[in-house]
């Protein structure tokens, strides 16, 4: 399956007899490769204890709406911001009815409300309760308000009874939270994408290099696989895992970087440059490392290809540039996206000097991004990169079907 891999998902636990079930639920997620979080209602607790759940996910269990142990006592924000997902199973009618009418009395409720991320219910109850208007009139709003519904199936309940409201079992609910990833947005669309630093060599030892980390080139290669398409990924020297389905040519240099890219570009309909590739590269580089002796040492340097300006001259790919800026974001985004001849730049402020921890560039898990292009501009607010990528896919694939 492998589209869970890496993602966030938090499991909102709350106080149903099928809750003994989340156990199993838990392990396989992980097992999927997913990273889990566990949110229980109060009443769940009476069911299973926090401690089985913190065994199974490796991470402590969240009940608290207010989490001393948070920034500010704000652990809801933080888990909402956290998740790439949330899945609520069992989902009583009381939580269905809460989430419809926008109650937020506990952790869960109120966190729902706080994420942008996706979220699904696996309802659980007896089989007269789920059929009930007031039931179906809350399911039908929350069908409304984009929150998926897994289930519930028909069957014997613990209440000795047969109906409609028992929980899907467990690969039923990994198969359908998996969907919530996957789309064909970009089916049958080949994606050229470049990520990470480059390291011009001076010496064996020394090189010329940059901060990027080449996270958010593989969160949107991961994007482009969950949006149907077929991703070349040609990564910089990164210690990073390789997105399920991905190719992955590995390089060091800008020169390298250069060669892999036009090797690929005729079998590819969209190109993605988020890699930081140096503009400039030593003109000599020594075979042993240089000794220090002289007072000063010049190296001197020439220009690199421009290798997004290249391939956007083909006019054969749809290409879009990253710029990562230290002041004039605006400015210098649309100036690169005019002289280059883009279809789209995504461009974002590296390097806070004054606020560190707000930094959302290199070597950062958040980014926030300016979206151009000739005709317009979006801007996507400071989030975590897995994200910011799917939801800047999701834009790519729009402009792109527009223009072919």
């Amino acid at each position: 399956m492998q589209t869970l891999l890496g993602k966030h998902i938090i499991l909102g636990v709350t106080g149903g007899i099928a809750a003994y079930k989340c156990a199993e639920l838990v392990r396989r997620l992980r097992d999927e490769g997913a990273e889990v979080r566990v949110v229980m209602t109060q009443s769940a607790t009476e069911f299973v204890t926090p401690l089985t759940f913190q065994a199974l996910s490796g991470h402590p269990v969240h009940t608290d709406l207010l989490d001393t142990e948070a920034e500010a006592a704000m652990g809801h924000i933080e888990l909402a911001r956290w998740a790439d997902g949330i899945l609520i199973a069992p989902a009583t009618a009381n939580m269905i009815g809460k989430l419809a009418q926008g109650i937020a009395n506990d952790l869960l409720s109120t966190l729902c409300l706080a994420t942008e991320a996706p979220i699904a219910v696996a309802p659980a109850m007896n089989h007269i309760m789920w059929s009930d208007n007031a039931t179906q009139d809350n399911i039908a709003t929350l069908k409304n308000r984009h929150i998926y519904i897994f289930g519930p199936a028909f069957g014997t309940q613990a209440c000795g009874e047969t109906g409609e409201g028992r929980m899907l079992e467990t690969h039923e609910l990994i198969e359908k939270l998996d969907s919530l990833f996957s789309h064909e947005s970009l089916s049958n669309t080949r994606v050229l994408i470049t990520a990470g630093p480059t390291y011009e060599a001076i010496d064996p030892v020394r090189f010329i290099g940059n901060r990027s980390s080449g996270r958010m080139g593989f969160a949107i290669a991961q994007a482009a696989i969950e949006a149907g398409a077929k991703v070349t990924l040609i990564a910089g020297p990164v210690n990073l895992q390789t997105p399920h389905k991905v190719e992955r040519i590995d390089v060091e240099s800008a020169h390298q970087m250069y060669q892999a890219v036009m090797s690929q570009v005729a079998e590819h309909d969209i190109f993605i440059a988020t890699a930081a590739v140096a503009d400039y590269s030593p003109i000599e580089t020594h075979d042993q490392k240089l000794k220090k002796s002289e007072e000063m040492l010049s190296i001197h340097l020439h220009r690199n290809p421009d290798i997004l300006a290249e391939v956007a001259a083909m006019n054969k790919l749809f290409s879009v540039g990253f710029a990562a800026e230290t002041e004039h974001l605006q400015d210098n985004a649309r100036k690169k996206l005019k002289s280059k001849q883009l279809d789209m730049i995504a461009a974002n402020q590296v390097a806070n000097m004054e606020n560190p921890d707000e930094d959302t560039g290199f070597n950062s898990e958040y980014n926030a991004l300016d979206v151009y292009w000739p005709e317009g501009y979006i801007q996507l607010e400071k989030a975590r990169k897995t994200e910011l990528a799917r939801k800047l896919i999701e834009l790519i694939a729009e402009h792109y079907k527009t223009k072919h």
